[in-house]
């Protein structure tokens, strides 16, 4: 009797599922009736509402120096699954210089984008005016992400055109540290349009800039070439506007409010222990507004924690600060040591061993506390 209540609830999984399955292709083939089929055009040459322009002054960190250009084109389209794929479309065709396709965590050519096989399966969205996207699908929802990669695409925008011309800009979402950071540069949340709610849109004048310094592979190898020129920008740009608050100098950033179960210490009541002792704080940066984490790393004179994005605030240190970055050796990530690198820290890196969760809230790393108090023996 149980064998038999089993199979028909596996029958009705799968029945569900085709089910699923054949809504979503009759979805799709209506929506493909209504916008029409996609195809993929790779040269930009030659189309006559498509303007490219080579930005100056800027340009990528790698051995072979790489031009930035802008992109605007009249009516331009934009259809986003809000995860993996970017689509720029102009008259059905797939730009496929310009796309974005992060599939399985692998940068592809515009070949495997969605859209050319699913077509645009949302209702479009029409705006009247100039709009800028810095959508990479659910990237820019990361701190770290949107600080290093989202923020300097709008330097690179402003180097051929200006910024308060712009009557929209098509964001990854709009959360606190994405409308304070837009907001202080005189950008309002009333300009901001939420690829998260609104995934096909169309233009008038839609405006795209190239990604800073990923090209290829996996953004993590690729970390390695971030460019030296965002960090001295975003300096510029964003260390005046501190505030202050009663900030220890001695920093250590608590990642256990973090959403994500890897780089997580499990011994964590013996390192806070530990480190209580050696008087240093625990930060939680959720809860610490924009402005308020550009004062602590400012003011810090040695942080240190397990890597996660709220490393990126290093930018905002000031030379000789003392950093130690925790990590797992399976866990390879360059870029606050290049931050450190540019900012001149005295940074560290203490790599452990990856330890085999039991539970989903177990963390990942077992820290060595002798091994802390040796790399902090160097600092203080």
């Amino acid at each position: 009797m149980m064998r038999l209540s089993k199979l028909i609830k596996l029958t009705i999984m799968k029945l569900n599922k085709f089910l699923q399955n054949c809504f979503k292709k009759v979805f799709q083939f209506i929506f493909k009736l209504f916008y029409g089929e996609i195809k993929l055009k790779l040269d930009l040459n030659n189309l006559d509402n498509l303007e490219k322009k080579i930005i100056p002054n800027l340009q990528a960190d790698l051995p072979e120096k790489k031009n930035y250009y802008t992109y605007k084109i009249k009516n331009g389209r934009i259809y986003t699954d809000y995860n993996e794929n970017v689509a720029i479309i102009s008259e059905n065709m797939l730009l496929g210089q310009i796309s974005y396709q992060q599939v399985s965590g692998n940068l592809l050519d515009a070949s495997y984008n969605v859209v050319l096989k699913k077509g645009t399966p949302r209702k479009k969205k029409n705006y009247k005016g100039k709009m800028l996207s810095v959508v990479q699908g659910a990237s820019g929802n990361n701190y770290s992400h949107w600080i290093l990669e989202i923020l300097p695409k709008l330097k690179m925008y402003s180097e051929n055109y200006r910024l308060d011309d712009l009557d929209y800009f098509y964001v990854p979402s709009i959360n606190s540290f994405q409308s304070e950071t837009l907001n202080f540069l005189g950008i309002s949340k009333d300009k901001l349009i939420d690829s998260k709610k609104f995934r096909h849109i169309q233009a008038e004048e839609l405006f795209i800039v190239d990604h800073p310094y990923y090209y290829e592979g996996t953004i993590l190898e690729q970390n390695k070439n971030l460019p030296k020129w965002i960090i001295p920008w975003l300096r510029n740009v964003f260390l005046n506007c501190e505030k202050k608050f009663n900030a220890n100098k001695k920093v250590f950033i608590d990642r256990t409010d973090s959403s994500y179960n890897h780089n997580q210490i499990i011994n964590n009541e013996e390192v806070f222990d530990y480190l209580n002792k050696k008087g240093f704080t625990y930060y939680k940066l959720k809860d610490l507004n924009f402005f308020e984490k550009v004062y602590l790393f400012k003011n810090a004179e040695c942080i240190l924690g397990v890597h996660g994005a709220g490393f990126a605030n290093l930018v905002f240190c000031k030379s000789k600060t003392n950093v130690l970055e925790i990590r797992p050796y399976s866990y390879s990530n360059e870029i606050y040591k290049k931050i450190s690198e540019v900012n001149c820290l005295n940074y560290h890196l203490l790599e452990t061993q990856s330890v085999e969760r039991k539970r989903d809230s177990d963390g990942d790393i077992n820290l060595s506390i002798d091994e802390v108090d040796s790399i902090l023996k160097k600092f203080i």
